[in-house]
Parts: C-alpha cells; structure tokens; sequence
C-alpha cells in the first residue's frame, strides 16, 4: 500500500489497512491474556491486585490518546490535501507531547501510588499490596506505551499498519517468554509473581517502541516521522490544531475510565472474585472491541485521508462496509460469550465462586458486544471528520448513566448482576446513538 487511501476499491483498501491493526490489538489482547492466565497461577487475590493497577494503565491511556487521536487525524487530513510539510509538523508535535505527558503521569504515579491504590479500598492485605507493586513498575515506566501508542496513531495516517503490526508481534513473543519466567521463576530464576507481570509488560513496550523509531529510520520511503527532534521548539499553531481534535478524545476515555473506576469501587464490595471477574472478563471482551478498534483505526485514518480530499461519497461507503464488518463479529463473540461461558471462564479461574461469577458476567456482557463494537467503530469514522467533541459528548453522557443504573440494579435482588446489567445495556444505547449520529452529520457536510 502506497499510503494514499483516497484512491482504490473502498473495502479492499480499508481491510488492507485495517487487518494487521486488528491483528495489533489482538497481539495487545493475548499481552493481557497471557498476563492474567500466569498471574491467575497465584490466585484471585493477585488477578484483582494487577486489576487495580490495570485501572491507572487505562487511565493514562486517555491523557495518550491526545497525542494519537490529534496526531493522527491532523496527519492524515493533511497528506489528503497533498500538505505534506504540515503533516510532518503535527507529527513532530505529537510524538513531544506523547513523551513529556508521560513523563508527567509516571511522576504523579509514583509519588501518589498509594493515594491512587487506597480509592478502591481494597480491604485484602495482598490484593493491595499487588496492586502497589505493579503500579509502580507499569506506570512509572508508561512513557514507552505513550510514545508506542502515539507512533502507531502516525503510521496509520500515513497508510502503514504493517510496520506497527510486526513491533507487536515481536513485543508479543519477548511477553509471552518473560511472563513464565518472571512471574512464576521456574528452576534458577526468582519468583517475582506481580512484579514479573509488570517488568515483561514494560519490556515489551520498550521493545515495540524502539522497533517503531527503527522503522522510521531505515524506510527509504518518505515518512512524515524523518527528523523528528524531542528537544525541539513546540509550535503553538500545531499544538493548538492537535489539542483541538486530540482533548475531546482524552477527557472521552479518561472520564469512561473515571466511570469504570467508581464501578470497580462497587464491584470490589462483593469480594476478590468480583473484582477478579470485572479484571479477566474485560480482558475476555477486548476480542470483540480490539477488532472494533483496528476497523475504527483504519476507518479514521481512511475518513480523515478523503474527507481532507474532499471524497465524502467514498466516507460513506467506507463506513457501511465497516459496520457490515464488525457487527457480524459482534453477533458471533456474542454466541460464543452466551453459549460457552462455562469453558471460557475455566481457563482463567480455578475456585467454584470466581467461576460461577464470570459465567454469569459473559452472559451478560455478551448480549451487548455487537452493538460496543458499531459504537468504537463509528467513533473512529466521526473523529475523522474531526468531529470528537461531539463523540465525546455522547460518551460521556451516556457512559455516565451506569453509574445510577449500577447503583439501582445493585441494591435489587440482581445483586452483583445488576452491575453487568448497567455495563451491558448502556452499550447497546451508545451503539444504536453514534450509528444515527453519523448519518446525520454525513447528510448534512457536503463534499
């Protein structure tokens, strides 16, 4: 792929671009699965403990997503317009502000590790001292995941998913070896359980990372990343231009995290195994919105390539082809969460009360994974558009009301099941909303 995606057959050229992103973030699923299957070794105890800490990786997320989402639809509407020295600006911009944002977060997060541990008042003495422990690895070392994240927002706007997709499966192969060998210490080697989760985690990052800058120095191609310098003056017209498109995005998934950590709160009020449940099954989920998110990566850049082009026609065959896509895989994780729960949940846990739990956890959630994956994917096509305020308008609104829906279905006889409920319903809400939102807008924006 030459990198241009105004041109070319639509569905073609979004699953070329979309199919190693997907497999990016499956690559990023089987980082978190094969975590919590070697971690689930020593417990539920120590599964709700890198739950905890799980949260704050999360959190930062949303501040990364700044960099990424402004970074990557300004990149890409400029190299639709043909502006190609502009689009090296933001990317300048944004890999600066990726890396001195998390620098900022891995500060905070050591000096108030447990301030930020205590507000899920975690009762259990080795729940909480697991948690403290990753934390401070896995968030004192996030810069490596801002600046991953950031440049594989870059290279998606330029066209190339191959090279991101390569870095993760490398990063993938170092996890996969360091987790048995950190967590557990088979023969000579140290067990470091929580600890060894978060070293090969953050290794893997670094190692993404440095493969990503590699392949931007040795492309003979032009690439908007070429010269990039971290010390260099930040221009506050493309800052501006990158906050503008980037801060909607951030505060739209650092307040879903917010909201998903009042309800980790309540959840933990119904033991370690809850909590281990809420950890694992979201973990189990993100099969269905991974896939969703390499549609909506693709979609993004795509929308954004044409739409800076002036080719709305192609925008809007685009984002039927991609519905059409992902809502066929929602409907089968869906059959698969509803109709195999018991099998699924046997492989993560071992004790009878966190198994019957994530049973009727996947049951739940499963109903609603067609529609989360419509809701990520059209996300991906409004912000294109440039239109994220509005996104996150809708997400906040709507993401807010599980907070009174848990709390209403909690205290009913569906106890810890109308915490699910609240999460399952609320997503096939926001999925039906954003579908009808972007066909408002594309009637309306003109070519």
């Amino acid at each position: 792929m030459d990198g241009n995606l105004t041109k070319g057959p639509i569905l073609n050229t979004l699953t070329k671009l979309a199919i190693p992103i997907m497999a990016s973030y499956f690559i990023g699923t089987l980082y978190n699965i094969t975590d919590m299957a070697w971690i689930g070794q020593l417990g539920s105890k120590a599964v709700a403990g890198v739950g905890v800490g799980g949260m704050f990786t999360w959190l930062s997320q949303g501040l990364s997503s700044i960099a990424r989402m402004g970074g990557q639809v300004q990149v890409a509407q400029c190299i639709g317009r043909g502006d190609r020295e502009k689009a090296h600006g933001y990317a300048q911009v944004a890999i600066q502000l990726a890396f001195y944002m998390g620098l900022i977060f891995a500060l905070i997060s050591l000096i108030f590790v447990h301030q930020m541990v205590g507000f899920f008042n975690l009762t259990d003495p080795e729940a909480y001292s697991a948690a403290v422990s990753y934390t401070r690895i896995a968030c004192g070392l996030i810069v490596f995941s801002f600046l991953t994240v950031t440049l594989t927002g870059l290279y998606t706007a330029q066209g190339d998913s191959q090279t991101p997709f390569w870095a993760n499966l490398i990063g993938l192969a170092t996890n996969m070896i360091l987790d048995p060998i950190l967590i557990l210490g088979p023969g000579p080697f140290p067990k470091l359980g929580v600890i060894g989760a978060a070293i090969a985690t953050v290794t893997a990052q670094f190692i993404v990372m440095g493969i990503m800058v590699l392949g931007v120095m040795r492309q003979k191609k032009e690439n908007v990343l070429k010269g990039i310098r971290l010390a260099a003056v930040i221009p506050g017209s493309y800052l501006k231009g990158i906050c503008q498109i980037g801060i909607p995005s951030g505060i739209q998934d650092m307040t879903y995290c917010f909201i998903s950590m009042i309800l980790t709160r309540m959840v933990s009020g119904f033991g370690a195994e809850a909590l281990a449940t809420q950890r694992v099954g979201g973990q189990i989920e993100s099969i269905s919105w991974h896939t969703a998110d390499g549609f909506a990566a693709a979609l993004n850049a795509f929308t954004a390539q044409n739409y800076g082009a002036g080719k709305m026609d192609r925008v809007k065959k685009g984002y039927r082809a991609s519905l059409l896509t992902v809502g066929v895989w929602g409907l089968l994780v869906t059959a698969i969460f509803v109709f195999a729960p018991n099998t699924i949940a046997r492989i993560f846990f071992h004790e009878p009360k966190a198994i019957a739990i994530a049973v009727s956890y996947l049951i739940i959630i499963g109903l609603s994974e067609a529609f989360l994956c419509v809701e990520i994917t059209t996300i991906g096509a409004i912000s294109g558009l440039g239109k994220t305020h509005l996104c996150s308008i809708i997400s906040i609104l709507f993401t807010s009301m599980r907070i009174p829906l848990a709390i209403v279905l909690g205290n009913t006889s569906l106890g810890l099941d109308g915490i699910w409920w609240a999460l399952s319903s609320t997503s096939m809400i926001k999925g039906i909303i954003f579908t009808a939102t972007f066909f408002w807008i594309t009637r309306r924006k003109k070519a």
